[in-house]
């Protein structure tokens, strides 16, 4: 019998489901036929998957200084367009069907009668024993919950907090390479425009910054701050050789940070409730944690930036396992999946 036939869908509201994705790809494809459905528009990364499907789905817009915009996000959602999509998945000719967070995937499994596996970040807070802020939002844990409903289950996180949540996915150059200190900090903050930080960063004459903005064509240098476009391999050089990272709070970026042993400040979205989530993970674990930028967020730096704590390193991701978990558990389907998978790797 020839390879199963994977159904991946990803949701494009930021980098780190994409990064994810590339990152799996290599395992998946050795264990069947990978097909994506990328859904929304907010990743800017450039990627490269075999995309077969795609749909405008739901994406974020933020406001300009680490908000979300909630009145351009709720025009923009078309619920025709969503069930239409959603309708017009071939879900049934896919022997495997992964969904990172996607509510269109979500739907067509449920009119389709199909199940499947949410593999991802999200999937983490079907448990109570993941870390939440100290004021729950309702809104907040519906979406959580309920908005990517799967069959099955599998988490990442930066600790295990449930017996179904694995450590999160590192990318291999990050899990091989040597990391260094050459002094500088890195920024990553895509919900903030530049005008609302740079006052800030300027005040630190003596520490250099490499801002990647998503405004930057090319890397150019002023004063204290490099310029950098978003890109991986720029983005991933720095990271590796910087003394610190300040970033918002999603999930990918920081677990790369705390695997590589950097320093770490985190802005969690305002009323983000999964940012705000993760704030709270990240500050049990001893992260500096900001819910805003205020007029003295550059003596906060310079504080961060002399300070000798470090935050403990967490483990990396064994993928070939967390594979052969997926195909071992997934649901009501032919016995052979997991062995003709697996005959693969």
């Amino acid at each position: 019998m020839g390879k199963p036939k994977i159904f991946y869908a990803v949701q494009a509201t930021g980098n780190g489901h994409l990064s994810r994705a590339q990152q799996l790809y290599p395992y998946l494809e050795k264990m069947g036929d990978v097909d994506f459905f990328i859904s929304g528009n907010n990743a800017n990364l450039d990627f490269k998957l075999p995309i077969k499907y795609r749909s405008k789905g739901c994406s974020l817009h933020y406001s300009k200084c680490g908000g979300l915009n909630y009145l351009d996000l709720i025009k923009n959602i078309k619920p025709l367009m969503i069930y239409k999509d959603a309708r017009n998945l071939p879900l049934k000719k896919y022997d495997i069907i992964i969904n990172d967070f996607d509510v269109v995937t979500s739907l067509a499994c449920k009119l389709q009668k199909i199940p499947s596996v949410q593999l991802g970040h999200q999937a983490s807070f079907q448990s109570k024993a993941t870390p939440r802020p100290d004021k729950k939002s309702i809104m907040g844990e519906t979406i959580l919950k309920h908005y990517a409903h799967a069959t099955n289950h599998i988490g990442f996180h930066f600790q295990k907090y449930d017996s179904f949540i694995l450590p999160p996915v590192i990318k291999n150059n990050f899990i091989h390479a040597e990391t260094s200190d050459l002094k500088h900090v890195t920024i990553y903050l895509p919900s903030f425009q530049k005008h609302c930080l740079l006052n800030a960063f300027s005040k630190l004459p003596n520490v250099q910054f490499h801002w990647f903005l998503g405004e930057t064509k090319s890397i150019y240098k002023e004063n204290n701050i490099t310029y950098y476009p978003i890109n991986q391999n720029l983005f991933d050089a720095s990271l590796l050789s910087c003394h610190g990272l300040i970033t918002g709070g999603g999930f990918e970026t920081p677990a790369e940070a705390l695997y590589l042993g950097k320093k770490l400040i985190s802005i969690p979205i305002k009323d983000h409730y999964e940012q705000q989530c993760n704030a709270a993970a990240l500050k049990k674990l001893g992260v500096t944690v900001l819910q805003s930028v205020e007029d003295d967020f550059s003596e906060i730096i310079e504080k961060w930036y002399h300070n000798n704590n470090e935050n403990p390193k967490i483990e990396a991701n064994n993928i070939s396992e967390t594979l052969q978990l997926l195909f071992d558990t997934y649901p009501q389907k032919k016995e052979n999946i997991r062995e003709d998978a697996l005959m693969f790797i």
